[in-house]
């Protein structure tokens, strides 16, 4: 991250995407060559998002470590914002399938821009690269495949944000790693994505580019607004609305816990389509910014 910026204040006014309602949840869902009974099942599968849910007992100790954090360092250790460096490493087949074009590359930074850019963090793009590799092309979390790409491609430091576009194994949509996972394991930090679901891609119902947002938010630090169920403590960010499982489609008016508040669908750590996704909240915002300043930012 080359700087940081200002307090942000305002709240997020970016107008919803065309929303549409849930759909006959019985209809079969087919997705990157592959059917299932249902998109419902597609989500139920993992598809969605591989990234690891963190323990109870993790998360505490990371509630602890910001903390005694914010505590140590003061008005100094605050984060409101900031320019977080990107790199791109683009992962074809041998053949060249999965290559992602510069435009589209250019409009992916450009969605995670007008998603994060309301709580005042930037993205830009300083590097493409391509490889050809097939191991690496269909990597998986935690594979060889994947330790071997990123040990071979990552650049930069922890407040820099490397993006590695591949067709990964089982169907997978993308996945990525927190903060707080650096310090253990630095070069496997990152976010990889299925290279159609960049803006443009094939991959619909999710191709506008909100994978990619949807996995850097926990590469910000965010778990899923649906982690924790119906829980008090929920997701850990106070201003989410509990949702007692993920959401997919767009299932406007959703309300499947007893707590107050409609289930976020339209929050993008959720799990519903990227034209039902717009938002991040002011809690997720201070969430994001006092783990950047924890455990990335300086590292």
């Amino acid at each position: 991250m080359r700087r940081t910026l200002g307090l942000i204040t305002a709240l997020l006014l970016a107008a919803p995407a065309v929303i549409s309602t849930q759909g006959n949840p019985d209809r079969p869902f087919r997705f990157q060559g592959r059917t299932w009974v249902s998109q419902e099942a597609f989500v139920a599968s993992g598809a969605r998002c591989a990234t690891r849910d963190l323990t109870p007992e993790r998360r505490d100790q990371i509630d602890r470590e910001i903390a005694a954090h914010l505590s140590q360092r003061g008005a100094a250790a605050a984060v409101t914002g900031g320019v977080i460096d990107v790199y791109v490493h683009i992962v074809t087949s041998s053949s060249g399938e999965g290559d992602v074009r510069d435009s589209q590359i250019g409009r992916q930074i450009s969605v995670l821009n007008n998603a994060f850019g309301p709580w005042g963090w930037a993205f830009n793009l300083v590097a493409v690269d391509r490889t050809a590799n097939d191991a690496w092309f269909a990597m998986e979390p935690g594979t060889t495949a994947e330790r071997d790409a990123k040990a071979a491609l990552r650049q930069g430091t922890a407040d820099d944000l490397n993006i590695y576009t591949a067709n990964p194994g089982s169907n997978l949509l993308g996945w990525a790693t927190f903060p707080s996972s650096y310090g253990a394991k630095p070069l496997q930090d990152g976010v990889v994505i299925l290279f159609s679901s960049v803006p443009g891609g094939s991959a619909a119902p999710y191709n506008l580019g909100d994978t990619a947002t949807h996995e850097v938010g926990h590469w910000m630090g965010l778990y899923h607004t649906f982690q924790g169920g119906c829980s008090n403590k929920n997701d850990s960010v106070g201003d989410t609305a509990a949702e007692r499982s993920p959401a997919f489609g767009c299932p406007v008016s959703r309300d499947s816990c007893s707590r107050p508040g409609l289930d976020p669908i339209e929050n993008f750590m959720d799990y519903t389509d990227d034209a039902c996704m717009f938002q991040f909240t002011a809690g997720q915002a201070q969430r994001m910014d006092a783990q950047f300043g924890t455990y990335r930012l300086g590292q």
